[in-house]
């Protein structure tokens, strides 16, 4: 797992120096879309690994996260975004910002869809939005499995009609269904270059990071109403003891109300019981270590609105 972000330097040396021993193919393939249309799902299970959280709530990714999937042919760096949506608070405003950025690294451009019988307006903005990179384009109709084949037809000629030169696959993220033929698609699509990074890594995410992201996701799955989208998680402490194989972590869960702290922490401490243990059975299966996590819940109030703490928090 890398510890370090990308130098752009070496990884254009790298492209400039691509191996004689037959074609390879590498570059950053950014997915966009919508809340809640399936982005992280799909990056996972293009990567191999669960390098983004995934949870029913819209607006689950907040930042940019980078997944590497290496097979012998081409390394494909797929750059998972927040979701593009109309945001009126100041968290949500950064979010669609992060996305925006991270949108335009890509060579390549995997914009995820809902499937249905037509577009939705929220994916066909989208869409005109990514049209106007002028960026080489997949178009991955998502939740193929939930509609019959036939009402299909329909929303691939209205992308074949407004989006012309975007390539399209219908997929299930869910079911893995025609994700070959994605990974194929995008293949294509990447010029010719050598690996970009180590075969071995599959995400640029520090175990810190990783560590913040998976409590905020059982907080995301136990929590209702608006409580998850105002709670941040920050890694106090994370000390790696190998010769014993364990990991001990520390992270304060930062709330913007005194409310929500009591809902959090639940009767008798129960429900940041429960998210604790959920998140440490996940943790020692990704780091392959033991794992001792220790939470605690902090009021920050009106975190949401301040810059300075959403600058903090990667915002």
């Amino acid at each position: 797992m890398s510890r370090l972000p990308l130098d752009s330097r070496s990884i254009e040396s790298k492209k400039s120096a691509v191996s004689a021993m037959g074609e390879h193919r590498a570059g950053f393939v950014a997915v966009a879309g919508r809340t809640n249309v399936g982005k992280s799902t799909l990056v996972n299970l293009l990567v191999g690994h669960k390098v983004a959280i995934v949870t029913p709530r819209p607006q689950t990714t907040r930042r940019r996260i980078l997944g590497i999937r290496s097979d012998a042919d081409a390394q494909i760096l797929l750059i998972d975004t927040p979701g593009l949506h109309e945001a009126k608070k100041q968290l949500n405003q950064r979010m669609v910002q992060t996305a925006r950025r991270a949108i335009a690294e890509g060579e390549v451009i995997l914009a995820v869809v809902e499937a249905g019988d037509h577009l939705n307006p929220g994916d066909r903005a989208v869409l005109i939005d990514i049209r106007a990179l002028g960026r080489p384009t997949v178009v991955a109709i998502n939740k193929v499995d939930r509609v019959p084949r036939a009402q299909l037809l329909p929303l691939i000629e209205e992308i074949n009609r407004g989006f012309p030169g975007a390539e399209i696959v219908p997929v299930s993220a869910r079911t893995g269904e025609n994700v070959d033929e994605l990974l194929a698609t995008l293949k294509r699509m990447l010029p010719e270059s050598p690996a970009l990074m180590a075969a071995d890594e599959y995400t640029d995410q520090t175990e810190r990071m990783i560590a913040e992201e998976i409590v905020r996701e059982k907080i995301f799955l136990k929590m209702r109403q608006e409580i998850p989208f105002s709670t941040a998680v920050r890694v106090e402490k994370f000390e790696d003891e190998a010769e014993r194989k364990l990991k001990r972590i520390s992270a304060t869960v930062v709330v913007d109300r005194e409310s929500h702290k009591g809902m959090l922490i639940g009767a008798g401490g129960g429900t940041l019981k429960e998210i604790g243990t959920a998140a440490r059975i996940e943790l020692e299966e990704i780091l392959g270590a033991r794992v001792f996590l220790e939470i605690v819940v902090k009021v920050e109030r009106d975190w949401t609105r301040d810059p300075r703490k959403l600058a903090e928090f990667g915002l």
